[in-house]
C-alpha cells in the first residue's frame, strides 16, 4: 500500500539552524553555538531585536543562501528509497513562496527531483516577506492525508491534530528536546537511517 509522507524542509532535510548560527555571528556578533539554539524562534535564540531579526531572515532567505544549506545526512537517500517503493513524498515547508524556486533547485541538486514541494504559511511570517503568496492554503492542507510526518518544530505539531492516526517522527534538535509530545503517535528520532527503516517496516 502506498503511503503519504509529509517531510519538513528546514532542519529535517538540511542544516538550516547551523547556517543561521553563522549568519547571526557574522552580521550581529551573536556567537551562539548550534547546540545552544534552544528555541525554534531564532529571534529568541540569538537575542535579536525586531529589526535585527528581520535582517537575519531576509539574509537567510536569499536564493544563494538557501541553496548553500548542507543536506542532513541520509535525507535524500531515505526519501528516494520511499519513492522507489511507490510511496508519495510531500515536502511541506514553512518557507515563504518567494523561496520556492531556490528550494526547488536545492531539492533537484540533491537528487530529489521527484519530491513534491509545497509552501505553507505555518508560522505567519508575512511580516518579513511583504506581499507573499503561498502555494498551499491552510484549508487545502487540511484536506490532505498523511500516514507519516517528519518534523522538527514543536510549533508545527498543531498542524497534525486533524490526523489522529498519523505517526510523527520528530527529528531530534536542541530546540525540541524539552517539548512535550501531544500523544503516543509522536516519537523522537536521531537520524535518517532510523526514520527510513520505520517507514519501510510499516
Amino acid at each position: 500500500m502506498a503511503l503519504n509522507i509529509y517531510v519538513d524542509f528546514d532542519d529535517c532535510l538540511c542544516e538550516t539552524a547551523r547556517y543561521f548560527c553563522k549568519i547571526a555571528r557574522e552580521m550581529f556578533g551573536k556567537n551562539v553555538p548550534y547546540e545552544k539554539v534552544m528555541f525554534f524562534n531564532l529571534q529568541e535564540s540569538f537575542s535579536l531585536n525586531d529589526e535585527e531579526y528581520e535582517r537575519l531572515m531576509e539574509e537567510g532567505h536569499k536564493s544563494e543562501v538557501l541553496r548553500a544549506f548542507e543536506e542532513t545526512p541520509g535525507a535524500s537517500a531515505a526519501l528516494n528509497s520511499w519513492i522507489d517503493a511507490g510511496h508519495n513524498v510531500f515536502v511541506i515547508t514553512g518557507r515563504p513562496y518567494s523561496a520556492y524556486e531556490a528550494s526547488r533547485a536545492w531539492l533537484d541538486e540533491h537528487g530529489l527531483e521527484r519530491v513534491k514541494l509545497f509552501c505553507l504559511n505555518k508560522y505567519g511570517r508575512e511580516n518579513f516577506m511583504k506581499n507573499s503568496t503561498f502555494s498551499l492554503e491552510i484549508d487545502d492542507y487540511y484536506k490532505m492525508h498523511f500516514d507519516y510526518a517528519v518534523e522538527d518544530s514543536p510549533a508545527a505539531f498543531k498542524f497534525f491534530k486533524h490526523l489522529p492516526d498519523l505517526k510523527v517522527l520528530v527529528y531530534d534538535r536542541p530546540w525540541n528536546r524539552g517539548a512535550q509530545f501531544p500523544c503516543d503517535n509522536f516519537s523522537r528520532q536521531s537520524d535518517w537511517e532510523k526514520i527510513r527503516r520505520i517507514v519501510e517496516d510499516d
